[in-house]
């Protein structure tokens, strides 16, 4: 089959969940990238043929989906993958709708034909076996990126229609700032930090010194402690890294759903019983304001 891979520029780079996108491709059938906003990003896509919308840089749903779905037509493509990040969760449902496919949504795995996607917040693994086109999107972190290398790049040359909506304006999180649902490895904190001072106290130093996102319980995001961009859930962002610490965190059902599916998580937490420990690979009953600190040390020796 043919597939379009869509690739989300970060910069003048191409990000690490396209490139896992990418990879996943190649094993499904001939691979043609379509990346919006930077020819330098177009260039690193790891697909043999790149297109390259130079001219859409910030955003827009119509056009992309507009710009996508004629790429798709052109190829003759049956299949398209996109990185489930916050552009891919908004463009692919309307991507799908727009072709008339299917959509297959947040897929942790591939196998043989089928695709695996969690329900009912990760309680339950559906299994899906597509029997006609379709738009997938992938969780980051769930697939491996591959070592294939960037074929040509071409510039679109298809009808991009006007749009009603205007960026105004884009607020950067700041440089070094690792994206929470792409991170490698994620650093949540929880009530148990007891107050918001502590957050700022224990988990940023600690991020920082792993090069983690800092993540954070609804709790303490309901409390105001911390934006709800940091959160952790079923209500908030869900989370698939190497490494996944949980700080104080006791572990509610709508947390769990949010992190259960990391490689490796730690836990932190005094009480022995919180429902953190039934899914943590290691668990630590003790004092956080004890442990973090001696973590601390041992990553500056």
């Amino acid at each position: 089959m043919s597939v379009i891979i869509i690739g989300e520029a970060d910069g003048s780079a191409i990000k690490p969940a396209s490139q896992q996108a990418a990879a996943l491709a190649a094993q499904l059938g001939d691979s043609v990238g379509l990346v919006f906003g930077s020819n330098s990003a177009a260039s690193q896509l790891a697909a043999p043929r790149v297109v390259s919308a130079s001219a859409l840089e910030s955003y827009d749903a119509l056009q992309f989906t507009a710009v996508a779905a004629q790429v798709a037509r052109d190829a003759g493509a049956t299949a398209v993958v996109i990185a489930a990040t916050a552009m891919g969760k908004d463009l692919g449902p309307r991507l799908a709708a727009e072709l008339g496919w299917g959509y297959i949504s947040d897929a942790l795995e591939y196998d043989g034909g089928a695709w695996i996607r969690p329900n009912y917040a990760g309680k339950v693994l559906a299994r899906l076996e597509p029997d006609r086109a379709f738009v997938a999107t992938l969780r980051p972190n769930a697939f491996p990126a591959g070592d294939g290398t960037a074929g040509a790049v071409e510039e679109f040359d298809g009808e991009v229609p006007d749009s009603p909506a205007k960026t105004v304006g884009i607020e950067s999180a700041g440089s070094g700032v690792v994206e929470l649902t792409e991170a490698a490895i994620v650093v949540s904190g929880g009530r148990g930090l007891e107050e918001a001072e502590n957050y700022d106290k224990l988990i940023r130093p600690l991020g920082a010194a792993l090069g983690a996102a800092c993540g954070a319980s609804r709790a303490i995001v309901d409390a105001g402690w911390v934006p709800h961009s940091h959160q952790v859930g079923q209500t908030g962002k869900t989370v698939t890294p190497e490494l996944y610490m949980a700080v104080g965190i006791s572990g509610a059902i709508q947390h769990l759903g949010g992190m259960s599916g990391s490689k490796c998580i730690v836990a932190i937490n005094k009480d022995a019983e919180a429902p953190i420990f039934k899914v943590a690979d290691y668990g630590i009953v003790h004092d956080l304001f004890e442990i973090v600190p001696a973590l601390m040390a041992a990553l500056d020796d």
